[in-house]
């Protein structure tokens, strides 16, 4: 199993289609055999997708996260997580043992300057 995880300074960053890196993990049998960092190059929103795909990831954990990239990830195959927040390496162990906290409904409405996600906080601001 592949878990990516949007990633900045060893937390999950809270914008999907703004991250510049992902964290991306080897797990099986419940635990992770290895992590590493991955930088996107500058590819946004629509094109993350498929760069996690040719990456071998099937499942992502994130922080807030747009209906466009909802929509990309359900047809790459890729299982969403999206409202989870912390330190990434804590997410994907806590994925692997079934005790992850993630919002299925979280959401970010808009793109632009200042905008908010509703998100498990009650509406996070979601980092540019």
């Amino acid at each position: 199993m592949k878990i990516a995880v949007t990633y900045e300074n060893g937390e999950v960053f809270q914008h999907f289609g703004h991250t510049s890196q992902f964290k991306i993990y080897e797990a099986e049998d419940g635990k992770i055999l290895s992590g590493e960092v991955v930088p996107t190059g500058g590819k946004g929103h629509g094109s993350l997708a498929g760069f996690l795909k040719e990456k071998g990831v099937d499942t992502l954990i994130c922080g807030g996260i747009g209906g466009g990239a909802r929509t990309a990830l359900a047809e790459q195959g890729i299982t969403l997580y999206p409202g989870a927040a912390g330190n990434a390496d804590e997410q994907v162990q806590a994925f692997l043992s079934g005790s992850l906290s993630y919002d299925p409904d979280t959401q970010c409405s808009h793109h632009g300057e200042g905008h908010t996600c509703a998100s498990h906080d009650g509406g996070h601001k979601c980092h540019n």
